[in-house]
């Protein structure tokens, strides 16, 4: 008896694989998740590391890893030059954390979003924060700016969302992973690598403020500000309002699903789905990669859903997996 279990766990080690990626810090708390309960199912190991976005495509264009994870879609074209391939996994939200004692249910205009982000707003009684928070009494501190010290999909998603929101900032910053911050040359500005490194900066720092993604704001326990969405009305972070604004992605697989949705027209405004990318020419290894996926989106959903993301609706993955078929990048069966 003994021999033939031994010989079974042989048998199926033999029959296991390993495959690494790198990228966004953005949806690594979920993807820990799927990495556990895949390998705890197969015996297949995924090694992901989150070091930003940046790192993901740089890595994977350069085939260091089997996948490269980012927040930022890469266009059709550039794909094609880099020869990758690409599909959505999750959406999340990217929240306002703060720490600013005594002030528990901070509300945010859009104007005062403006001010604080181009270094107008500079302390915590300006006027423009004042006037959606009645009966709260803000200190006459200055407003500490955490930000991101990497090429960052979650910086780029934020400043796109701003440049949809804010000409002045569209005409002077634009969307992009890296930013040269006001706040930083008035010396009011912190950086932090990855979503957790912000998160970590803020806790830490009275009267702080910075953009960081809700999975990594719930876990610290962060406090989170109720923003005023293209509507004008003012939107909790929620899974419900991150869902509510997921509803006019619209992916397009014949786009390779390249889709930035910050700024909806309804739901919370600053959201953003997170990517996968894989060489066109590792059809093998593609093959596990898409076959870990293709698990996560079978089996992953509550835990996207307990950490407060939004799984993919069905006809999204069916579209992905039409598109892996396509590819000839099909999990093997």
């Amino acid at each position: 008896m003994k021999k033939l279990v031994l010989g079974a766990l042989i048998a199926a080690s033999s029959f296991a694989y390993t495959i690494n990626g790198t990228g966004a810090s953005f949806p690594y708390p979920v993807y820990k998740q799927w990495i556990k309960s895949y390998y705890d199912k197969t015996g297949n190991r995924v090694n992901y590391t989150a070091t930003g976005s940046g790192t993901g495509i740089k890595e994977v264009a350069y085939r260091h890893v089997n996948f490269g994870g980012s927040d930022k879609p890469l266009t059709p074209n550039i794909l094609r030059k880099a020869r990758l391939y690409q599909f959505p996994t999750v959406v999340g939200g990217i929240v306002f954390g703060y720490n600013v004692p005594g002030i528990n249910k901070l509300k945010l205009s859009e104007a005062a979003i403006k001010g604080i982000v181009l270094g107008t707003i500079k302390y915590w009684d300006n006027p423009l924060i004042v006037k959606y928070n009645p009966g709260e009494k803000f200190p006459h501190k200055k407003i500490i700016f955490v930000h991101r010290s990497d090429k960052s999909g979650t910086t780029f998603n934020f400043t796109y969302y701003l440049s949809k929101m804010c000409n002045t900032w569209r005409t002077h910053f634009g969307a992009r992973k890296l930013i040269n911050w006001p706040t930083d040359a008035q010396g009011r500005g912190i950086a932090g690598k990855g979503n957790f490194g912000v998160s970590a900066a803020i806790k830490t720092n009275k009267y702080s403020i910075g953009y960081v993604d809700y999975a990594d704001a719930k876990k610290n326990g962060l406090k989170m500000a109720i923003v005023q969405a293209a509507d004008g009305k003012f939107v909790a972070p929620t899974p419900a309002n991150f869902a509510e604004g997921a509803k006019y992605a619209g992916f397009d697989p014949k786009k390779d699903f390249y889709k930035i949705i910050a700024y909806p027209r309804k739901g919370y405004p600053i959201i953003a789905s997170t990517f996968i990318l894989i060489p066109q020419e590792k059809v093998n290894t593609d093959k596990e990669v898409t076959a870990f996926f293709n698990y996560a989106y079978k089996h992953g959903d509550a835990a996207a859903s307990r950490l407060g993301y939004i799984p993919l609706p069905q006809s999204v993955k069916d579209q992905i997996m039409k598109y892996w078929a396509e590819k000839g990048i099909s999990p093997a069966k």
